[in-house]
């Protein structure tokens, strides 16, 4: 799915288009039991609770494509013969309406998903889109319809505790104390089946939620999809491109150089932004070995990092470059400071060798705080 296509699908989540009519549930304590199930009847709640369990569902379609949002792709055999995609079809296909369907689903998820001791709460949800004709200028004509899209939700949302508060009561003109109750958070995890692409039915993938951009809960991708590889998290990913960098490259691993791949892949970034191209950005190896070469790296480096990435990554060749650097800022540590740079003026950031110490060189000019404070920077000494 690309991000057009989200957005589609993401506005059948007004709570007065009446597009979904029932929500199925269970409420799961931290022992893994099923406390009760829920089977409502949108058309029965209050304004103000469709409108909280819309949100609620439409969070599970939220954050970007390729981090907060996962592309889960079935082989063709799973698709024919796969126990955990015919469950997936048989929920699709029935409307979520068949019960024992249901129950296993709720028994899957609450046999895998490590949630610690909190309770959470299962929520289900599933729409029929009469896909509309889309005209050369985004326009959807209702009347050049063609097909219809069932599709599913389900996430999984932590329940808060209560919480004691202080609440004014008007007819005593005070504040008492009362409890909160406990509270449905926002999803943990979800997912849709199956995807929209191309504007069309896909059951050959599913898109997958994670709030967590580090813990992303492989234990339920695995129970729920059986895929063949898990994905990475957008954490690992950062993780696992760094440390191919350090491993392979060693003392050629310089500061200069990661300058270099950070402000390259981060005009990539902005060049993709511009375009409003609604497909993830993608860079390749070869673009990151052609920044390398640039900077001076040795073919036998190159190659040692190639590896590395076809050993973290695959031998797709192309990674998220969201995933990998930090493209609203340039940060830098030592064990006692770190510093948070602007990308824009990285350029400016130097190092050098004083007297024997090694130091990193940032430009000062005017404006300068510390802790809020406005000083000069002397040049009484200069180097």
């Amino acid at each position: 799915m690309n991000q057009k296509e989200l957005r589609e699908i993401r506005k059948r989540f007004k709570p007065d288009a009446e597009n979904f009519s029932r929500i199925f549930g269970c409420y799961v304590n931290g022992a893994r039991e099923i406390v009760t199930e829920m089977d409502l009847s949108i058309g029965l709640l209050e304004k103000e609770e469709t409108e909280l369990y819309m949100k609620i569902l439409k969070k599970t379609l939220s954050g970007n494509l390729g981090r907060n949002l996962i592309d889960i792709e079935f082989t063709t055999e799973q698709v024919e013969n796969d126990d955990q995609h015919k469950l997936l079809q048989a929920l699709r296909l029935s409307h979520l309406q068949d019960e024992s369907m249901r129950h296993l689903l709720y028994d899957r998820i609450i046999e895998s998903a490590d949630m610690g001791e909190d309770s959470y709460v299962i929520l289900l949800a599933s729409d029929a889109y009469d896909i509309p004709f889309k005209g050369s200028d985004d326009e959807l004509w209702d009347e050049g319809s063609s097909e219809v899209f069932d599709y599913f939700i389900c996430c999984i949302c932590p329940v808060k505790d209560a919480k004691a508060a202080l609440r004014y009561y008007a007819e005593d003109r005070s504040f008492k104390g009362f409890s909160t109750g406990h509270v449905l958070g926002n999803p943990e995890i979800g997912f849709m089946f199956p995807a929209f692409d191309d504007r069309s039915t896909n059951i050959y993938n599913a898109l997958y939620y994670c709030r967590n951009l580090t813990d992303i809960h492989n234990e339920v991708i695995e129970t729920l999809f059986n895929v063949e590889k898990l994905p990475m998290s957008a954490v690992a990913q950062k993780n696992a491109f760094g440390g191919s960098l350090e491993t392979a490259l060693g003392n050629d691993c310089s500061f200069e150089v990661v300058k270099a791949l950070h402000g390259e892949i981060r005009e990539r970034l902005q060049l993709h932004k511009e375009s409003k191209e609604p497909e993830v950005p993608e860079i390749y190896v070869e673009d990151v070995d052609a920044v390398l070469k640039k900077s001076g790296i040795g073919e036998e480096k190159i190659r040692a990092f190639n590896e590395a990435c076809e050993k973290n990554f695959g031998d797709t060749g192309s990674l998220n470059p969201g995933n990998i650097i930090e493209s609203r800022k340039f940060e830098m540590k030592t064990p006692e400071v770190k510093i948070t740079v602007d990308p824009e003026y990285a350029f400016a950031i130097q190092t050098r060798v004083i007297d024997g110490s090694r130091y990193i060189l940032i430009p000062a000019g005017e404006g300068v705080e510390v802790n809020g404070i406005a000083v000069e920077v002397n040049d009484d000494e200069k180097v």
